[in-house]
């Protein structure tokens, strides 16, 4: 798809996204194989004019550089070469500048703030659907002209206007046989007129003879049938020399221009059309929304806007592959369209995001039955080739004209109103109020200061010790993150792991909390404190990971810890998406000597006959079973049974969540092995 003696060329003054994009091109298939970073666009311009280096597949350009900023950085690199992709990184104020460039060239843009690894393999993979759907046309509208040299329609005459030849597609669209049409009059067979007028047009043939050059078919060319049917042609006419050069006739290449219209037709439909999905792209859903609060205004109704975005797409994109993801995609598309009426628009904005309009609502209250439908909709099981994938989406709300009055603000508020849901626990929708844009604010500004998180050492574990429910003795610790920051103070994990998720830091905290709890551990054994295992939250992001085996190992060695001091803990959710091939990754882990244990177990979708077949170690019986265990009878159901299940399984079954003394009596009545508090 990318030819390989390619460059992919940043023009960009921040490091940090240099890095980035790095690491997405790396990590992406089919890649260019060279990456170029210029800090200015005069570099850069320099660059593109150089034609002796390797050709240029796309630029990624920020819109505000030390020596330019504005669209007059994006004219200017169009000025030097409009042939190569643009995709365009700009602040959340230069958002309609983007737009701007969108409709004059441009093929994407991002959003600085939102700009990772990958949001930038994200871009690069859009950019390669395009190129392929690209191909595709060009291909296509090559291999029309090679069936034109082939079956267009031909005729020639002799000297005095006579048929002399038609092959088989002239005979299918004259309506003449050959031995019919030979020896007849030119203006009998090849009958043609003006399309508007409606009088009869010259004959290129005659023309073609008499002035002895090529001629080309008139505008609007209409031909008559012989049956009386018409058909639009064009092409030319060509006088015919003998070998002394003398004019003896003279011949008509012609075809049907509804094949060219079409290619037109279908050009313009993919610059408006999203080509893995061919749902609307972003720009034809801006139209149509511009349009609908136009008429909404007109006759004082409402209207809505639903985002959605797909929660744990990521992690089924990175596990199973693109092919697999882009497969779910489509399927999460056509359920979307079922949802909606014919006059409402859907359309896919980019990677796992969708936008939905509801061009008509007599109350904004209405939305909420929608995005209701499409949350039970979208959870239902996908068939995704061998494949049965489970995922839930997060809906933002907002409508015209209480939340907004042009497209640009709906948008933007649904977005903000779909990241309060997906804080609010995913799988569920929320309607935009005022105070999210403060609270947006307040997360994009922890989202840029988490990536320096690592590198300022604010990042730190706090240990909350697992107590034996029958000897009172601290049997394990389980490492919990916290982020000390400089102005906030400390953060608990529900303030910044889901910012970390959304944006794949995750991966790189999960490794840093992996080395800090093998070290500390290390320090207390040398320090002559009573070691006790350390258990570590490991995320489907890294659980996924081909280098996560090798992580873990290399931990070990790096801090000579015995294997059976660390303990890992995954939840059934991350175990059951992928069920034969996690079995087989937690073998290898148990044959490091590592330890394993189910998290939040009874809140996720296990199949009891994977359970007995997984490696594990202990079962975590969720804090949302302990917390009402004396009030609520359910949970007390639920909880007599994992723990009389684990039991029996011979495996260790872990309370969380345990705060009074009347919970602690409860689980050591029913023998629950261990606890830990909340």
């Amino acid at each position: 798809m990318v030819g390989r003696n390619t460059s992919l060329i940043l023009v960009d003054d921040d490091p940090r996204h240099a890095r980035a994009l790095r690491k997405a091109l790396v990590g992406t298939r089919d890649h260019p194989s060279n990456f170029e970073w210029f800090r200015t666009l005069s570099t850069g311009l320099d660059r593109v004019r150089d034609k002796g280096r390797k050709r240029i597949w796309a630029i990624f350009l920020n819109l505000n550089l030390p020596d330019s900023r504005g669209f007059h950085t994006f004219r200017k690199l169009l000025v030097a070469d409009s042939t190569i992709p643009v995709v365009l990184l700009c602040s959340a104020n230069d958002e309609k500048i983007c737009k701007a460039a969108m409709m004059h060239g441009a093929h994407d843009y991002l959003l600085e703030g939102h700009v990772d690894s990958y949001a930038f393999a994200r871009a690069i993979r859009n950019l390669q659907e395009r190129e392929v759907a690209r191909r595709d046309l060009v291909e296509k509208e090559r291999a029309q002209v090679m069936l034109n040299s082939i079956g267009d329609a031909v005729l020639s005459t002799d000297l005095l206007g006579n048929v002399t030849y038609l092959n088989a597609v002239a005979e299918r669209m004259t309506g003449w046989k050959r031995w019919q049409a030979v020896g007849r009059p030119l203006h009998d067979v090849f009958q043609i007129i003006d399309g508007v007028t409606r009088k009869p047009s010259p004959s290129p043939l005659e023309l073609a003879i008499r002035q002895d050059r090529t001629v080309t078919l008139t505008a609007n060319c209409i031909l008559i049938r012989r049956d009386g049917e018409e058909a639009a042609i064009e092409d030319c006419a060509a006088p015919i020399h003998d070998r002394d050069g003398e004019v003896t006739g003279a011949v008509i290449v012609f075809h049907d221009v509804c094949v060219s219209q079409r290619m037109v037709l279908e050009m313009s439909h993919w610059a408006h059309h999203d080509v893995l999905t061919d749902l609307p792209n972003r720009i034809l859903f801006n139209d149509r929304l511009t349009q609908a609060i136009s008429l909404a205004r007109r006759n004082r109704n409402q209207c809505a806007v639903l985002f959605l975005d797909l929660d744990g797409f990521k992690n089924i994109n990175d596990s199973l592959g693109h092919t697999i993801g882009d497969q779910l995609l489509q399927s999460v598309a056509a359920r979307l369209s079922a949802c909606v009426r014919k006059s409402d628009t859907v359309s896919r904005q980019g990677g796992d995001e969708f936008v939905i309009l509801l061009s008509e609502v007599a109350h904004a209250a209405d939305a909420a039955v929608i995005a209701a439908k499409i949350l039970t909709d979208v959870k239902g099981e996908h068939r995704v080739g061998e494949h049965m994938l489970c995922v839930t989406g997060s809906i933002g709300v907002s409508s015209y004209p209480d939340d907004g009055d042009d497209a640009e603000a709906l948008i933007k508020n649904a977005d903000t109103a779909m990241y309060h849901a997906k804080e609010s626990g995913r799988n569920n929708f929320q309607f935009f109020k005022r105070d999210m844009n403060l609270r947006a604010v307040e997360r994009q500004s922890l989202e840029g200061q988490l990536r320096c998180a690592l590198e300022r050492e604010e990042l730190m574990l706090h240990y909350q010790p697992k107590v034996d429910l029958q000897t009172k003795v601290i049997t394990s610790a389980e490492a919990l993150i916290r982020w000390q920051h400089p102005e906030l103070g400390l953060l608990l994990p529900g303030q910044f792991l889901t910012i970390a998720e959304n944006t794949g830091q995750i991966a790189a905290i999960g490794e840093w909390v992996l080395r800090e709890a093998c070290r500390q551990t290390r320090a207390w054994i040398n320090a002559g404190v009573r070691a006790v295992p350390v258990a570590v939250n490991i995320s489907s992001l890294e659980f996924r990971n081909n280098t996560f085996f090798d992580g873990i190992r290399g931990a070990l060695t790096n801090t000579l810890l015995d294997p059976h001091y660390l303990e890992l803990e995954l939840t059934e959710t991350v175990l059951m998406q992928h069920a034969e091939s996690a079995t087989f990754a937690l073998k290898r882990l148990k044959s490091l000597g590592v330890r394993v244990a189910l998290d939040d177990f009874g809140t996720g979708y296990s199949s009891l006959s994977y359970l007995t077949r997984f490696p594990i170690d202990a079962l975590k019986l969720d804090q949302s079973f302990v917390r009402d265990i004396m009030t609520n009878e359910n949970n007390a159901i639920v909880a007599r049974a994992v723990i009389s299940m684990g039991n029996n399984l011979q495996l260790k079954v872990i309370a969380e969540g345990v705060e009074t003394a009347d919970q602690l009596a409860f689980l050591q009545i029913q023998r629950c092995d261990e606890g830990q508090g909340y």
